[in-house]
């Protein structure tokens, strides 16, 4: 991986007081990250923006060095040491061993959710979830990670409306505000892009949990760590993305990480209206991974290890009511779909569904949506437990270098927690 193609993310956690850090450390992580800018905060405390062009590149590993930025060899990681994460916006962030590292740990927290006393090791943490559009699984599956892993909660599940964004506030303002009271940010929103304008506000971790027609990141790394589950393998298998993949997040966000592996074929079956856009068509041609367009479910069932349904979103249409009542019905997963399909292939939904899979389907040992769903609290557990300070700091592979200049009372003093 070119370290051209890399940005960094960075917690450091210096002469810290706070009672919730355990660890003094110094170290910059690596983050596969394609917006151009980086956060930072100046040693006076103000949020502050470095450009991607001011970084220099002498290998794969970006290193701060008291406000300089220097690039140093990056030591190799191990499984589950890998995912260093900062904040989780974009699908396209991850590599491939982050993504083995993540599901790994995602494993180790089946355990811990079977266990009724479940696990104090986020004890003191608090997490906001600060909701601008609804949503069931994913709030509530955050907030349960969360609980199960002994922190706590401070949840908004309707902030477009019952938030001062319904007096004015700027996205931005909210995020400066909300950032004091919390850890981290747990954030969705009806604009894409919103995650990175909060991202690059706050000074806490902010994880995307879907920003309008974007991108939903986490949702993507539940569902390919359902794939693997449920036919396991990610390599060589066949996808069949069906419904409205134009305004589907979910399904652009599963594309970008299915380009990650060898041998897949995507197939998008969807009404015209709703058709995949060429970003995604472009950048799957860029990484080498064959796609097709189809307007047969069945053929494409029939040859699909994981048919991916999605429903018709009424609420992209706005005044286009005649649009959208043109594209609703036009693929349903029932049992003549079943029935073409192969015996060890799964029908997968992000879900909320309507009418696009039938009831009489959920019977079926090949329907792994609710199985799906149960997946992304391990995710989110396995993503909270490395976002945390306390866990970060500890995480970073020894080997890193930092400057020891950086702690100099001049630059910080002993109260404050600064994250580059």
């Amino acid at each position: 991986m070119s370290a051209a193609s890399l940005l960094f993310s960075c917690s450091m956690h210096v002469g810290v007081s706070h009672p919730k850090l355990a660890a003094k450390s110094s170290a910059c992580c690596l983050l596969n990250q394609p917006w151009n800018h980086l956060k930072s905060k100046t040693p006076f405390g103000h949020s502050g923006v470095l450009e991607k062009s001011k970084l220099s590149h002498r290998g794969d590993e970006i290193l701060l060095r008291a406000g300089t930025l220097h690039v140093e060899s990056a030591p190799s990681f191990t499984v589950g040491q890998k995912f260093q994460l900062d904040d989780v916006i974009e699908a396209q962030q991850f590599d491939r061993e982050t993504l083995n590292a993540i599901f790994e740990v995602a494993r180790s927290m089946e355990s811990i959710e079977r266990n009724s006393s479940g696990s104090q090791m986020l004890k003191g943490y608090l997490m906001a979830t600060l909701f601008y559009e609804p949503s069931t699984r994913t709030r509530l599956s955050f907030e349960s990670a969360m609980k199960r892993l002994g922190g706590d909660v401070l949840t908004t599940e309707n902030a477009r409306e019952f938030s001062s964004a319904a007096k004015g506030e700027t996205l931005e303002d909210t995020i400066r505000t909300v950032e004091g009271y919390s850890d981290i940010i747990v954030m969705r929103h009806f604009e894409s892009g919103a995650a990175i304008r909060a991202a690059v506000t706050a000074s806490i971790p902010v994880i995307n949990a879907g920003d309008g027609p974007g991108q939903h990141p986490t949702q993507a790394l539940l569902d390919v760590y359902t794939i693997e589950r449920e036919i396991g393998k990610l390599d060589g298998i066949r996808v069949g993305l069906v419904g409205d993949l134009a305004n589907g997040r979910t399904v652009r966000s599963l594309a970008y990480l299915l380009a990650k592996y060898q041998d897949v074929k995507i197939y998008f079956v969807s009404p015209n209206v709703v058709k995949m856009k060429d970003d995604i068509k472009d950048y799957l041609t860029s990484k080498g991974v064959e796609w097709e367009e189809s307007a047969d479910l069945m053929e494409v069932a029939s040859k699909c290890d994981v048919v991916y349904q999605t429903r018709i979103q009424k609420e992209r249409f706005a005044e286009k009511i005649d649009l959208y009542e043109e594209a609703r019905g036009k693929y349903i997963v029932n049992q003549d779909v079943l029935k073409v399909m192969q015996k060890h292939a799964v029908v997968m939904h992000p879900l909320p569904r309507l009418d696009e899979i039938t009831v009489d389907v959920d019977s079926d040992p090949r329907a792994a949506y609710f199985r799906q769903a149960k997946n992304g609290l391990y995710i989110r557990m396995a993503l909270l437990k490395h976002h945390l300070p306390n866990y970060t700091s500890l995480a970073f592979n020894s080997e890193l270098l930092y400057d020891t200049n950086l702690y100099d009372p001049k630059y910080l003093d002993n109260n404050m927690w600064t994250k580059f």
